[in-house]
């Protein structure tokens, strides 16, 4: 007892503890991680929380049945008169019924039906103002607008034949129910506008000519023309904050047509 009273004999006893300490904390230990129901929590980055690259691949850009055909100035149909095997003509309000123009691809008009259920439970009234067009309805229209503005601003606002987003199937022009502004700029100032330039993309469609991309698109600035590319690339364009399709793939710019049709 009296070794305890000594003080140079407790200062090693604490001495030796302390180094017991150390040595039991630093020791590697054996235990496999696997052994601890919360191990994978403790990894700095769990590969599994990350979002899936998106495939750019998934569908072709080139095959005019593809719902990612991508048909501009540079890009003409191939064949040139191709028509789509599943047109049809949505439960919806249509400019002229029965026009062949009123028809579209099933799955655009499965989505158009969804978007404008959608903008009349937001009080927004929707009418289809043209859908699917023809190569010979476009040899029509663009030449109705040769003759009464020429070619070059034709040019600008109306597409050679085979060489139309709307003859895919996949493309519609959209007008307020009550016709007010119908097929015009100042549609994207009218509440059915607005309402379609936030909304369109949650159920698969972009504004093909934005205001602000002419010299890629090659076309006026059109708020009502919408295209169907289906809503996991069209939610991509949305939170990535890329308008056109050729932006968003790479391509380039189609503002002047490649041929002298």
């Amino acid at each position: 007892m009296t070794q305890l009273k000594n003080p140079k004999y407790i200062a090693a006893l604490v001495f030796a503890a302390f180094l017991a300490g150390v040595v039991f904390y630093a020791w590697p230990n054996k235990t496999p991680m696997s052994n601890y129901p919360n191990s994978k929590n403790l990894n700095p980055v769990n590969s599994s929380s990350r979002p899936p690259v998106f495939n750019k691949q998934q569908y072709s850009l080139k095959e005019a049945n593809s719902i990612w055909v991508v048909v501009n100035k540079t890009r003409p149909l191939a064949p040139q008169n191709y028509t789509p095997t599943d047109l049809a003509t949505p439960n919806l309000p249509v400019r002229v019924p029965g026009n062949e123009s009123m028809q579209m691809r099933q799955v655009t008009a499965a989505a158009l039906e969804k978007m404008f259920a959608a903008a009349s439970a937001d009080g927004v009234k929707l009418m289809v103002s043209s859908g699917y067009r023809s190569y010979s309805y476009q040899v029509n229209l663009y030449g109705g607008y040769v003759k009464s503005s020429g070619q070059a601003a034709a040019d600008n606002f109306s597409a050679r034949p085979g060489y139309s987003e709307h003859q895919t199937g996949l493309a519609v022009d959209l007008e307020p129910l009550d016709q007010q502004c119908d097929v015009n700029i100042c549609f994207a100032n009218l509440p059915a506008g607005k309402w379609v330039s936030v909304n369109a993309y949650k159920y698969g469609f972009i504004l093909r000519y934005p205001a602000d991309k002419i010299a890629i698109t090659g076309y006026d600035y059109e708020p009502w023309h919408v295209r169907y590319i289906g809503t996991e690339l069209a939610l991509q364009m949305h939170q990535q904050h890329v308008e056109t399709l050729e932006e968003f793939f790479g391509l380039p710019a189609a503002a002047n047509y490649i041929t002298t049709n």
